[in-house]
């Protein structure tokens, strides 16, 4: 077991963002210096905050949502009493992903107010993310309260500020307050746990003007080539295997081979009369020179003669082992496999994918047929379509950015257009605008319609929100406003242009809230559904 001394130190390892606890009164909120998004709120009054606490019926009770750059801590816990046991009811959420933080312990530390440190300390309930620490002070006064958390390979540091230690529950008791707004929609940390859910702050970021349009992917001209059989024949399997959709290939890649048909369409029994003739040919010739050798030796005959003899018999040869040739690829080109056929080699005439293979081993094509698609993935064209009206802004225009169905990402494109139609479509009346990205994990197919911004103007800094948080709601853009750390109110809010994935704020939203940025329609069902019972589960 860590000593208390070692316990008392851990409490400011991560001094993560401070708030105060000071006056405790519904409502209120503080800023945190450091982080510039920590919010504190508590809440006074109202059985439903301590989660079943037992002496929560005799004191008020305390609800207090702070952030850390890494986590969220939301608490509650009765008033504190010198010499009484309060239970507190820590929740524990890592920001990265708003999953509970599962393990290790909780430690709770009391200091300040002339008074020695206290430290108390609980593992996890047997709900995870979820702390039950019990904290029995015995110094009253005014004391500041840090709430850390440590496991074998996380620490973080949750320091709220001050909160009074009061003598005894006489001068702990308060007049209750009301619960809030009555439209606060109640969604416990359990049930943001179970779904895919976040908040995020609303900050100042660079937000870039941009027109709407419409595009799609297209190869570069330089990137894809369709090749077609030169002439007609038989495809032959080139190397291992036979080449499929998806492949890899590199320029002047050997795909595969093609045995050329033969002419007139010769079937096996003429060409074997070929082949015969061919041979009784080459027979007679020999002959003849030999006869026409002999009487030239008699002096009978010119030595042209002898010479006329030779050509013939060689002519007939040279034909006799053409039929051959002819009938042996015949032969060959009957055997399933192919094997042994002489044919043209296939290669790539550059490096890319395979998109289209649209021959079989052992089939035949005819001359002109398309038999693969290679496009080269890497490095794509966006061809948008811009409206005439529009034309006059895009003058200078740096950039682009574009959404595709299907991927939670935006993508970038940091350079102007490559080029630029100089005729207005007189259908569309639109004029192409195309712009190169690279595509190095090959995740974008070619023909994809995409949704394009294209840049207009220069950047500013202005109040944003990711736009997943905001949501269509009779027809107004609404957020939902995380008001504590299971308490959220429904926000109509006006909004200006869209920049990837953030969304600008002219109203209804400040610096600092944070708002449901994945999630929201849980929030919606719950609204629409009537306020959810508050903190209907079990810890």
């Amino acid at each position: 077991m860590m000593r208390l001394a070692g316990i008392t130190l851990a409490a400011g390892l991560l001094a993560g963002c401070t708030l105060g606890c000071r006056g405790a009164g519904e409502g209120e909120t503080a800023l945190d210096g450091e982080a510039g998004q920590a919010l504190a709120h508590r809440h006074e009054g109202g059985e439903e905050h301590t989660h079943g606490t037992s002496n929560s019926r005799e004191v008020p009770s305390h609800a207090i949502t702070h952030w850390t750059p890494r986590t969220e801590l939301f608490v509650e816990f009765p008033v504190l009493v010198r010499n009484r046991a309060s239970q507190l009811i820590a929740h524990l959420t890592r920001l990265e992903d708003f999953r509970p933080l599962e393990g290790g312990k909780v430690v709770v530390v009391l200091s300040g107010g002339s008074a020695p440190e206290e430290v108390f300390a609980a593992t996890q309930s047997p709900t995870v993310g979820v702390f039950r620490p019990v904290v029995r002070p015995m110094y009253s006064g005014i004391r500041k309260l840090v709430v850390g958390y440590m496991s074998d390979n996380f620490e973080v540091s949750h320091d709220l500020g001050d909160v009074e230690v009061f003598s005894d529950a006489d001068a702990a008791r308060r007049p209750e307050s009301s619960e809030g707004p009555s439209d606060w929609i109640s969604f416990s940390k359990e049930q943001q746990w179970r779904i895919l859910f976040g908040t995020e702050a609303v900050t100042e970021r660079v937000v870039r003007a941009s027109i709407p349009v419409h595009g799609e992917i297209r190869a570069r001209p330089d990137g894809e080539v369709r090749m077609t059989a030169p002439v007609a024949g038989r495809v032959l399997t080139a190397g291992k295997e036979f080449p499929r959709i998806g492949a890899r290939v590199s320029a002047d890649h050997l795909l595969v081979s093609l045995a050329p048909q033969l002419v007139d369409h010769a079937d096996l029994a003429t060409l074997e009369l070929a082949l015969a003739e061919a041979q009784l040919d080459a027979n007679h010739a020999e002959r003849e020179r030999e006869r026409i050798e002999g009487l030239h030796r008699e002096g009978a005959v010119a030595e042209r003669r002898v010479h006329e003899a030779r050509h013939k018999e060689a002519g007939a040869r040279a034909r006799t082992q053409a039929a051959k040739r002819r009938l042996a690829h015949f032969r060959d080109l009957q055997r399933p496999d192919g094997a042994g056929a002489r044919g043209i080699e296939i290669r790539t005439p550059i490096a890319g994918s395979l998109v289209a293979v649209n021959v079989t081993a052992g089939a035949f094509v005819s001359a002109n047929q398309e038999m693969f698609h290679i496009v080269d993935l890497r490095r794509l064209w966006v061809e948008t379509r811009v409206p005439e009206a529009n034309l006059g802004r895009l003058a200078d225009t740096s950039g682009m950015w574009f959404e595709v169905d299907g991927y939670d990402r935006i993508f970038e494109v940091t350079s102007p257009p490559i080029a630029r139609g100089g005729v207005v479509d007189r259908r569309s009346r639109t004029v192409p605008f195309v712009w190169e990205f690279e595509n190095p994990d090959q995740e974008l197919h070619v023909g994809t319609s995409v949704r394009a911004h294209l840049l207009t103007a220069p950047a500013e800094s202005v109040p944003t929100v990711r736009a997943t948080a905001v949501i269509s709601d009779a027809g107004e853009d609404t957020v939902y406003v995380q008001v504590s750390g299971e308490k959220f109110i429904r926000r109509v809010v006006r909004l200006g242009g869209r920049d990837g994935s953030f969304v600008r704020v002219i109203s209804g939203l400040s610096i600092g809230e944070r708002v449901v940025a994945r999630g929201a329609y849980a929030l919606r069902l719950a609204s629409s559904a009537g306020q959810v019972p508050d903190h209907g589960h079990a810890h």
